[in-house]
């Protein structure tokens, strides 16, 4: 479909796109096997300038757009959902830093970011705080002119990599989730440390890792905001990055219905490819029209933050939890249709199943989505 896209965003798709099928679809499996951060990849985004669409103007990049920013993900992850999100992981990072960061910590953080000299993490998550995010138990002490973090965070895409965390953490236990409060932290301060690469069915490519704090000492400057505002820094981050999940999702999609479709023109089966029979027409027609449906929400949930619209957060939702789930069902689709072929390794379908499964899972479970779609829809229904 037209999406009538700007001819910025056209340079911005057909810029990703060109690196995805030049530089990142061939070495794909690679990075899948050896589970190595694709340095090499991000220096290409880098010097592309791809870094720069997620943060203003004024601080080196491009400026904040969604759309943009969704149009590369998904680029990227037509070829690699692993390596894709090293790239997107940043964008989650950086938000909330172009978000809620006063001049000064833009001006020290956002060019390095924007410039990708610089990778940027979230960290939330932890081993017992995962859906339940107010359970959080990583603490943030005042003393003086610095505050001193204790706890450890748990499945941080970036986490070892990145040199600029975004991190939430308790600075008054007695208010609960309104006691939480976001820090800047950067990677070599004294007391932060990171825990093992963890292995993953999918995106084997990123890095994830524990954030430890040890009595790690930052400045009081480090503060995002102000206290207690930990969980608004959390929702309003992610109801500009869940966009980006979903064209994640798109992309893996995207990807593994291209398999799909090629497989299918080029397996002989009774003396005719398959793809001249009723069934296999059926599921691809079924497939293309799901992914088509996922990047129309995405693109109009984008342009709708865009725009500037205020009351985001269901349709953000939407947008995450539709596309991931359609992600899994075209990949789940696709492995079948290539039948034994799918699920060995010598061929990239099981790899698109195996990277679509964390888009239902990260930045809030579909579950957690669809409670957050059914809680606004009450609310707007009370008015």
């Amino acid at each position: 479909m037209d999406y009538l896209l700007t001819d910025e965003q056209k340079m911005v798709r057909d810029l990703a796109r060109k690196i995805a099928q030049e530089k990142i679809k061939p070495v794909a499996a690679k990075y899948d096997q050896s589970e190595e951060f694709p340095w090499e990849i991000m220096k290409l985004l880098a010097d592309a300038g791809l870094f720069g669409i997620f943060v203003p103007e004024e601080y080196g990049g491009m400026g904040t757009n969604i759309l943009n920013l969704c149009l590369a993900t998904e680029e990227l992850s037509k070829a690699c959902g692993g390596i894709a999100v090293c790239y997107a992981a940043s964008a989650l990072g950086t938000f909330p830093i172009v978000l809620f960061g006063n001049e000064g910590q833009k001006k020290k953080y956002l060019p390095e970011l924007a410039s990708g000299k610089k990778l940027a993490a979230f960290g939330l998550t932890e081993p017992e705080a995962g859906s339940d995010a107010s359970a959080i138990m990583t603490t943030a002490k005042k003393e003086g002119e610095h505050y001193i973090l204790n706890g450890i965070k748990h499945f941080i895409t970036n986490g070892g990599d990145a040199q600029t965390y975004t991190v939430i953490a308790m600075t008054d236990k007695k208010k609960g989730a309104r006691g939480a409060s976001a820090f800047i932290v950067e990677k070599d301060t004294p007391g932060f440390t990171f825990g093992k690469k963890e292995e993953k069915l999918g995106i084997r490519a990123s890095s994830t890792r524990e954030l430890v704090f040890s009595d790690c000492k930052i400045p009081k400057e480090n503060l995002l905001s102000k206290e207690g505002m930990g969980f608004i820094v959390t929702m309003k981050t992610f109801d500009k990055s869940r966009p980006g999940v979903a064209a994640q999702a798109v992309g893996i999609a995207q990807g593994a219905l291209d398999v799909a479709v090629k497989y299918s023109r080029e397996r002989v089966q009774f003396g005719k490819s398959i793809s001249s029979f009723q069934g296999i027409q059926w599921m691809l027609a079924d497939m293309a029209t799901e992914v088509e449906a996922s990047r129309a929400l995405v693109y109009a949930c984008a342009r709708e933050i865009d725009a500037g619209a205020k009351n985001i957060a269901k349709d953000s939702a939407m947008a995450k939890m539709y596309a991931s789930d359609v992600a899994m069902k075209v990949a789940n689709d696709a492995v079948q249709i290539l039948g034994g072929y799918g699920y060995m390794r010598d061929y990239p379908a099981e790899k698109y199943m195996r990277d679509a499964k964390i888009t239902q899972i990260y930045e809030g479970t579909n579950q957690i989505q669809r409670n957050i779609i059914a809680l606004q829809l009450i609310k707007e229904m009370a008015k």
